[in-house]
Formats: C-alpha cells, structure tokens, sequence
C-alpha cells in the first residue's frame, strides 16, 4: 500500500510518469528484445570482422578494432554511471547565485530570475532547501548521456570515413607502382644514363624562383597541396630514394602496399583517444557560454591544424627536391633523395601523426555537438541562435573531413616514409607470413613424397620409420636451401596480391 501510493505521488508529481511498476509487459519486453536484438547483432559484426582481418593476417587492422572496442567499453562506461548515480548526483544542492552564473543559453537565466525562488525551488526538487538548486537534473545527466552515445558513434563513422576517402585516394597509386616494373620505365631511369638535376621532372615540379625564401616555399605549398598534392614524379622518385635507403637496389620492392600497411599501423592511434583528449572535451563545457561563443572560435581550430599540416608535408617534398640539386648538379638515373628525420619538426616524423590525430578528433567533437544539440533540443533552439555561425561552423566542419581524409592523410601516408627508419614490425610480419606459405609447402611436398615411401616399405617389410627431421633439414638433403632475405621481399609483391584478392 505505501510503495503504491508512493508510487502514484511521485507519478502524480513529475507529470503522470508511469514506472514499471505500472508499464505493461508486452511493452517491456518489446523494447527489451529491440536492444538485446540490436546489442547482439553489432557485437556479431565486430566479430565477423576481426575474424576476416585474421584471416587475411591484417594484424594492425585487427588491433585497430580492438582500440574501437576499448573506445565503445569506455563509453559504455560512462553511460552506465550517469544512470546509475543519477538520483544522487541530482540530490547535489548548491546555491542558486551560483547555477545562474555561466549559462549556455542567456535566456535561461533571464526565465529563472522572473520566477519566485520558491516556485523554482518546487519545480526543480523537492528535496533542496529555499535558495539552492540541484547540481544537475536528471534530465541533464540523460542529455549527457546521449551526447556520448553521439560522440561515441560520430567518432567511428568518421574514422572510418577518413580511412576509407585515404585509401581511395591511393588506390590510383597502384598504377603508378605497376609502371615501376615495365621495360620503359627501367629504361628512362637507366642508372647509367646521366642528366642534368634541374632539367628532371621532379626538379622542374619543386624548383623554381618561389623556393628561394622559406616564406616564398611555403606559400607556394600551402596552394599546391589543393591541387596535385601528389603528382606521379614525387610518388616515383620517394619511392627510389626509399628502397635505396632501406632495401638496395630491390627494384621488384612494392612500395604502395607498404605505404598501405603503414597506414593501417598508424590507424591504431588515430582511432585511440588519450586522456588528453578528454580533458579538451571537459575544457569546451565548461567554456560553452553563450556570449563566448567558444564553439564558433574552435571550429577554425581543427581547420588551421589540417592546412599547417598539409603545408609542412608539401614543404618537405620540396625541400628534398632542394637538397638534391645543392648536392649534385648532374645524377645517374632517377633523382635521389635522401630520407632523414631532419626534415620534420623536432627530428620526429610521429609527431605530424599526432597532429592529424588531434585534428579528426576535434572535428569529430564539433560535429559530434551540432548532431547532438540539434536532436535533442532541435535546430531553433538557443544553441542555434546565430544561424550563420552555425552555418559557418558546418561549413568548416566538411572542409575539415575532405581536406584531412582525402589530401592530407594520403600525403603524410607518403611523405612521412623519407625519415631515417621504417616500419620494421610490417617487414617483420610480412617475412613471417612468406615464411610460413614457404613451410607449409614443404610439409605438403613431404606428405606426397611420403606415400610411395612408405608403400615400398611396407612390401619390403624395412620397418623404417620417420626419422622428425624438420622441414629445413629435408630441403637441405633435397639439396634446396631456404629462402633468404631477398627472395622474401621479392616475395612480397606476389603475396600481397594473393591477399588483397582474397
């Protein structure tokens, strides 16, 4: 009797809200079974993924999902807790001098202050005593939590967005990497052919009298990463100077798959988000008030950080250009450039990394928040007061994700290959799997040379038995050697198509 009329009070209080106690179980159950079914069914999806990246041995894709997932269970997280400590953070009082102060909204405090403290105080919560409000509502700790959930799904679409444009973009390399391996591309790049260094194609493409000051370079490479941000003779001559730093003169080397591969290994990061990033998120709150205009303000950040970095990667290639004609006025062959890490900033090519990471994120925040504010409180509401700064910002939002998906992500995957190391974790990896396709037929090629041995024996009666020795040791007698080193990367090109056509 008191749990009901309890019940029925508080119902009565908040506008006739029914509990459970007072939903129907057809309902229930309804909802229930529309979550679990949908819970259920992107958890199978996450693993039918992570099963095809093992299958194909796409080690650093797979472990980029794993970050997803670790990104999704803190988010998870955080939704949990807001529901649970819902009553009792709203429970929370503090002065209502102070809950008028920093709004985001300025007619909010304007309605507040018409309004009789006590009526206030009674429409708000029952429990906090006259002049005091709740730290936050229940209805604001929900809100909340639907802004994660928003985030949470904005952050993965657009990643992925951004990984796909990338690669979409450097699927027209490929051609380029085919070329390497005809006779008339052998034949132009003859290393016994000399040539004048400034009359090449690269040389003509980087130097000219807009390179002689550095104020004079970079203007000229903040317009040209809008058009041509790689051109074909830059792909082809870091390519030269790669192989030739790193693997000698392994011309059958494919230099676009490694790139690709390069790229999935720094996706791993870029879709992490560190402590950092959350404090930013934290900061941006506490600064949304209305006459700030904070939000407006941050949209241009993200947009600053993507040109820069844009900028200083077309700065670069161009600087290598540079270094190759104060070297020699006359080369062999393909112009030769020079990786080092000299040419980036702090002597740390991961740092251009953690820009560009610093750059989705924030772009994906201030989408993150226009998707939120315009479901939950609708596109007339006092966040989108100004309409053209919303515009504004929605407007440098799109550019953002082009720019940085579909010029700026292709060129770092490049340009950041011309410093002094490489990736020895994808060599590594990619040698293992050769390995292991070299194994595996040496085991079958011993099960066929097995069958009619062991039939001999058997009319014979000689009794032999399988004396274990491995697969190397019975090459050895076969009089064939493993493969070494070179042959595997020259491997590589015809393993990697029979994966990719998987």
């Amino acid at each position: 009797m008191t749990g009901n009329g309890e019940t029925n009070q508080y119902s009565t209080e908040v506008g006739a809200v029914r509990s459970l106690q007072e939903t129907p179980t057809w309902a229930l159950a309804t909802v229930c079974f529309f979550f679990i079914a949908v819970s259920i069914c992107i958890e199978r999806l996450i693993n039918l993924l992570s099963n095809r990246l093992k299958k194909n041995r796409n080690t650093s894709l797979l472990e980029a999902v794993e970050k997803f997932k670790s990104v999704l269970m803190v988010f998870g997280f955080m939704s949990l807790m807001l529901n649970v400590i819902e009553r009792e953070v709203s429970k929370i009082c503090i002065p209502t001098k102070y809950a008028n102060r920093m709004l985001p909204c300025g007619g909010t405090k304007a309605l507040l202050g018409d309004e009789d403290d006590d009526d206030h105080d009674n429409i708000l919560s029952h429990h906090c005593s006259k002049g005091k409000t709740p730290l936050i509502s229940p209805e604001g700790l929900t809100q909340l939590s639907f802004f994660f959930f928003v985030l949470a799904c904005m952050h993965i679409f657009y990643n992925l967005a951004t990984l796909l444009l990338g690669m979409a973009k450097m699927r027209r390399w490929e051609s380029w990497e085919k070329e390497t391996q005809t006779v008339d591309y052998l034949t132009a790049n003859d290393p016994n052919r000399f040539r004048i260094t400034r009359e090449t194609t690269f040389a003509r493409r980087h130097l000219s009298s807009w390179t002689e000051t550095s104020i004079q370079l970079w203007t000229k490479c903040f317009f040209r990463q809008f058009f041509k941000s790689v051109a074909k003779v830059d792909y082809l001559t870091l390519r030269h100077g790669f192989i030739f730093a790193h693997l000698s003169s392994n011309n059958s080397f494919n230099f676009q798959k490694y790139i690709q591969r390069s790229l999935h290994e720094d996706f791993k990061t870029v879709v992490d988000i560190s402590p950092l990033m959350w404090l930013i998120v934290v900061i941006f709150m506490l600064l949304d008030v209305q006459s700030w205009r904070v939000y407006f303000w941050m949209s241009f950040v993200p947009l600053i950080m993507v040109l820069v970095l844009g900028t200083k990667l077309e700065v670069i290639v161009a600087k290598l250009a540079v270094a190759i004609m104060d070297n020699n006025s006359v080369i062999r062959g393909t112009p030769l450039v020079e990786p080092n890490d000299e040419h980036f900033w702090f002597s740390h090519p991961r740092f251009l990394l953690t820009i560009l990471h610093y750059t989705l994120f924030m772009n994906t925040f201030e989408m993150a928040n226009f998707v939120w504010i315009t479901w939950k409180f609708g596109i007339n509401s006092c966040y989108n007061e100004h309409r053209e700064l919303v515009l504004t910002r929605l407007v440098i939002a799109s550019t953002v994700q082009v720019l940085s998906s579909y010029i700026t992500l292709p060129l770092y995957a490049l340009v950041t290959q011309m410093g002094s190391s490489y990736k020895r974790a994808i060599f590594e990896e990619h040698i293992a799997n050769v390995l292991r396709q070299w194994h595996r037929k040496v085991k079958d090629k011993r099960k066929i040379n097995q069958k009619p041995e062991t039939a001999n024996n058997s009319n014979n009666n000689t009794g032999v038995v399988d004396s274990g020795e491995s697969p190397n040791q019975s090459e050895v007698v076969s009089g064939r050697q493993p493969p070494i080193l070179q042959e595997i990367l020259i491997q590589s090109k015809q393993q990697n198509d029979s994966i990719d056509g998987k």
